[in-house]
């Protein structure tokens, strides 16, 4: 087994002991924004394209999961599966008018399209305005377990089932990267007009990986909300775009533990400086991506594999 190989064991190992010593709360949050990451990473990492837009994903998975189970009184895995299916369609409106421009023309219809998505979200009277959907149940999942410990209690099961989730959408996002699919998409990255001329519909490859990362992205974000248990407008906020963006830039773009470590440090970082800096902690991780840009312009997994491969 190589040293890259060993690696996936070892962290599968830390998260299924990590409720034990760190708040779980605070490591199924992670859980949610590294899906979030790895599902933005698929679209920029793998095919190409820079959407500034995928918080309306996340945040349009996270209000149709709130709603149908606060409101329409489903249970947690159709609840996600509602918000999947919502940010998925979402993402094929989005795909079918940007996919066709490149570059910062496609970055700006996305940017544009999604802030339509958060001046809805504000607007509309099911999304509870600035207040957000609040006090959303976890419910039984399949109707037998039972996601909401007693008072007092651990947060033993709901982490395990996010947990499980996770690791779901991460091997779903690591067969897509693997499969002929993947590797044509990777193909498009590098040199779009040869593989126009080797027969290969561009668009339509474009728009499959585009759908595909806006509808993981809305599990993370259903995910989000069954976990913490509200949905506000915070999570379809340009600001949110920019963090994901971050995220995979910090960790590495195009690799696969990239977004995970990269959401993991820009998550932790936020929940330590949050109550320490106040709002001095976007200064703080500003700088933070500075410095990643300057001396690791790679990314830490892009860092360390590079210096790996060297030896």
């Amino acid at each position: 087994m190589t040293r890259t190989a060993l690696i996936y064991p070892i962290l599968l190992g830390l998260l299924l002991a990590a409720p034990f010593a760190v708040y779980p709360v605070l490591v199924m949050k992670i859980l949610c924004f590294a899906l979030f990451a790895c599902a933005f990473n698929l679209l920029l990492g793998f095919a190409g394209l820079l959407s500034f837009g995928h918080a309306a994903f996340l945040g349009a998975g996270g209000y149709i999961a709130g709603y149908t189970m606060l409101r329409l009184g489903l249970t947690p895995e159709l609840g996600l599966l509602a918000g999947t299916l919502a940010a998925a369609l979402l993402g094929w409106v989005f795909g079918a008018l940007a996919i066709r421009r490149q570059g910062i023309y496609f970055a700006m219809i996305t940017l544009a399209l999604a802030q339509m998505v958060y001046f809805f979200c504000l607007q509309a009277p099911f999304t509870g305005g600035e207040d957000g959907l609040q006090g959303v149940p976890r419910g039984k999942l399949f109707g037998l377990l039972n996601l909401q410990p007693a008072p007092g209690q651990p947060e033993y099961v709901i982490y395990y089932v996010a947990l499980a989730i996770f690791l779901l959408g991460f091997a779903l996002i690591y067969r897509t990267i693997h499969s002929p699919f993947g590797q044509v998409l990777k193909a498009i990255r590098e040199n779009e007009p040869r593989a126009l001329s080797l027969g290969y519909d561009v668009d339509r490859y474009k728009l499959l990986a585009f759908v595909l990362s806006a509808g993981l992205a809305g599990l993370a974000g259903a995910l989000k909300t069954l976990v913490l248990g509200f949905a506000t407008l915070t999570d379809v906020h340009w600001q949110t775009s920019g963090e994901v963006v971050l995220m995979n830039l910090v960790g590495g773009v195009g690799t696969m533990l990239g977004p995970v470590i990269g959401a993991g440090v820009i998550v932790a970082l936020e929940n330590e400086l949050a109550d320490k800096v106040g709002p001095w902690v976007t200064v703080i991780v500003g700088a933070i991506f500075v410095v990643c840009v300057l001396l690791f312009r790679r990314g830490i997994v892009g860092e360390l594999a590079a210096r790996l491969k060297t030896r």
